[in-house]
């Protein structure tokens, strides 16, 4: 007889307590997850609660979930942690936030003071770039750019297995470039981004891009289309309107990432967030990339992230 799964459950986190185990959070707009990881990299414990509105109860709830994790498993010596974020070289605070009330925060001090030990802070992206570097799609790699296409537009730099954080602690983020080879007539009229600029990247690349740009084009409402999937529902039903805005899109995505491969050279382009689940990317943006890279051939692979949305909490446990 099978024994009951309680008791495989105690009895794996007798074993976990044996071994070396790290802890990873990833704190989003409503959700804060928790992961531990074995050394290994295999996922033993995941939960989730909601974000707390105030920084203080953003504290308590961080210190909460590690010390009731740490009752069940042994105390972790790493505890990583991203945030939608970065924090600032200069003043060591949290900068770029969309959980406003950690900007200008102390956030890893904070915590360290709290905990007792160090916490090591990441952007969400560069959590999500280095999870897929090390054991998700671009694992053996030695260069890999993570890309995050979704509600927004985050990137990330791994090379030989280290994150790539320059001293403005924003390597990766392409997002806020102006869209290469921009023309009004190919690309629409210009596009106002939040960051102040116009033609951002992510203004084009992103779902909320896109659909916005469909909408504005076709004089269609936020109900009628209220999202990125909305458009490619039309595309699979062959409306040639929404199939001739897919293939502008794939274009100023080919664009955006082939000015990264310029610069960088990846040997892996992991592609991760909601846009990332649209499958005849990975089969269309290869041809039109190769358009725009400065080489006669193109060796990048772009791939799928393998661990999907848990790559970003995942990635929070390898730092």
């Amino acid at each position: 007889m099978s024994q009951p799964s309680c008791i495989l459950k105690e009895q794996l986190q007798k074993q976990v307590r044996e071994i070396f185990v790290r802890f990873g959070l990833d704190v989003g707009g409503t959700k804060t997850e928790i992961v531990v990881l074995s050394d290994s990299g295999d996922m033993i414990h995941r939960e989730r609660r909601p974000t707390p509105d105030n920084y203080p109860d953003f504290l308590n709830s961080i210190q909460s979930l590690i010390s009731e994790t740490e009752v069940h498993y042994s105390q972790a010596s790493n505890i990583g942690l991203c945030l939608p974020g970065a924090v600032s070289p200069d003043t060591g605070r949290m900068k770029n936030a969309n959980t406003l009330y950690l900007n200008n925060q102390t956030v890893a001090e904070d915590l360290e003071q709290r905990l007792g030990r160090s916490v090591k802070l990441a952007n969400d992206a560069d959590s999500f770039t280095l999870s897929e570097a090390t054991d998700g799609a671009a694992a053996g790699a030695r260069s890999c750019f993570g890309v995050i296409i979704g509600t927004g537009c985050g990137g990330g730099l791994v090379y030989n297995g280290q994150l790539i954080q320059g001293p403005n602690a924003i390597a990766g983020e392409w997002g806020h470039n102006v869209l290469p080879y921009y023309h009004e007539d190919r690309d629409g009229p210009e596009q106002p981004c939040y960051c102040g600029r116009k033609n951002c990247i992510e203004t084009f690349t992103s779902g909320t891009g896109m659909a916005k740009r469909f909408r504005e084009k076709h004089g269609l409402s936020l109900n009628e289309i209220p999202d990125a999937q909305s458009v490619m529902a039309k595309v699979e039903q062959g409306d040639s309107e929404a199939i001739s805005h897919y293939d502008h899109y794939v274009d100023t995505l080919a664009r955006s990432l082939a000015s990264v491969i310029n610069i960088f050279d990846p040997e892996v382009i992991v592609l991760g967030g909601g846009m990332s689940n649209i499958q005849t990317l990975y089969k269309d943006l290869p041809a039109v990339v190769s358009q725009y890279v400065f080489s006669d051939q193109l060796n990048t692979r772009i791939v799928q992230a393998k661990h999907g949305d848990s790559s970003g909490v995942r990635g929070a446990a390898w730092l």
